[in-house]
């Protein structure tokens, strides 16, 4: 298969869960994605969420040698036997100890060193370690970058050829924001997400490597931060705690973390926060609160208010939305309509809602999940 056919047919993280929990029992399934898009945390949430009983082990495959699998263990000769012998114990980061089902990722895998690689294949084919079974229903993975980016991403023909191997895909814009919703992302980080569609997209989608002014490429030298979901994450801790610091270390943290330029296009953002009105200003005086003149703050608000959604909070919001214009209303909406969304049921069970959704011809039916 072609890279260009890989590209178009790359899985989300949810279609990666649900393929390992179909197959992961008899096959191994490794993921190959662009890094920090969230592979090992997301597909290890999807899958303990499917299999609350299994115990999660992940092997980090880059800190280990051959001799990291297992230690040799001096076993004394028994009646029958002729000798003394030696059996191996395997590392407890395998998780077969348990004698339980397991979820294991075998997570840079394809950074191995060779010895590993090979002393896993039994694992990956056989769910054998060592002399030791796998309980029958445990799972085994394994996730790793693209062999595009590298970063020493390899495995040899015979080793591909025993599993199964797919790409993940970048996530979407919408994915990344019901991520960060539903994460407490800082709202400031969110609208600039919502307003710069290229964070959503990999060196795979440019073909002039110059114009991928975000993120990482393999096919130009740099040396510095650079944008991914994963850094994205890390700046909005940065940008939570900007009050303790002045803008030009607020500037320099961001630098160190997305970039220089995508640092500077994100300042930009964090000094809209001004015309946002503050919680407290929405919660108590909601008629008379502040509306952003900007667009962008206005997306802010509403993000803001998804992400800290509670009880108390959405009566007041609710009259504030509706001073809102339509598109940051709708918006306030279909972030409600994700079957992820966190406060969903307080929001579709609010009689101020409803009364809206009704109005506005919106059609929910709360989770009842």
């Amino acid at each position: 298969m072609t890279n260009s056919a890989r590209n178009m047919y790359a899985l989300s993280i949810d279609q990666c869960v649900d393929l390992i929990a179909s197959i992961g029992k008899k096959r191994t399934v490794i993921v190959e994605g662009p890094m920090g898009t969230g592979k090992t945390t997301g597909i290890k949430h999807g899958l303990k969420k499917k299999f609350p009983d299994h115990i999660y082990v992940e092997f980090a495959c880059t800190d280990k040698d051959i001799q990291d699998l297992s230690a040799p263990k001096f076993m004394q000769k028994l009646e029958g036997m002729v000798s003394d012998y030696v059996s191996f114990v395997p590392n407890e980061e395998l998780g077969v100890h348990h004698g339980k089902p397991i979820i294991l990722n075998f997570d840079e895998i394809a950074k191995a060193l060779e010895p590993v690689k090979k002393a896993v294949r039994r694992v990956m084919l056989e769910r054998m370690i060592n002399t030791l079974q796998l309980h029958p229903d445990s799972i085994v993975y394994g996730t790793t970058n693209l062999a595009q980016e590298g970063l020493g991403d390899m495995f040899q023909a015979h080793q591909r050829n025993a599993v199964i191997m797919v790409q993940s895909r970048q996530p979407t814009t919408e994915e990344y924001l019901d991520y960060g919703i539903n994460n407490g992302f800082d709202p400031s980080l969110l609208g600039f997400v919502k307003d710069t569609p290229a964070l959503a997209m990999t060196f795979l989608d440019f073909k002039d490597p110059e114009d991928n002014i975000y993120g990482h490429d393999p096919r130009k030298a740099s040396s510095g931060s650079f944008w991914t979901n994963r850094s994205g994450e890390i700046a909005s801790d940065v940008l939570k705690l900007r009050h303790t610091m002045d803008d030009t270390t607020l500037t320099q943290a961001l630098m160190g973390t997305v970039g220089d330029r995508c640092a500077m296009d994100l300042m930009a953002f964090v000094k809209l926060a001004d015309q946002m009105p503050k919680r407290d200003d929405i919660l108590n005086d909601p008629k008379n609160a502040k509306i952003p003149t900007s667009a962008s703050a206005v997306v802010m608000v509403v993000f803001r208010s998804l992400t800290g959604m509670d009880k108390k909070y959405i009566d007041p919001f609710m009259e504030y939305l509706v001073r809102l214009d339509q598109e940051a209303q709708g918006m306030f909406a279909n972030g409600v309509r994700n079957p992820k969304y966190h406060a969903q049921q307080v929001v579709m069970t609010n009689g101020k809602f409803t009364e809206w959704a009704m109005k506005n011809n919106y059609m929910f039916s709360a989770d009842k999940k």
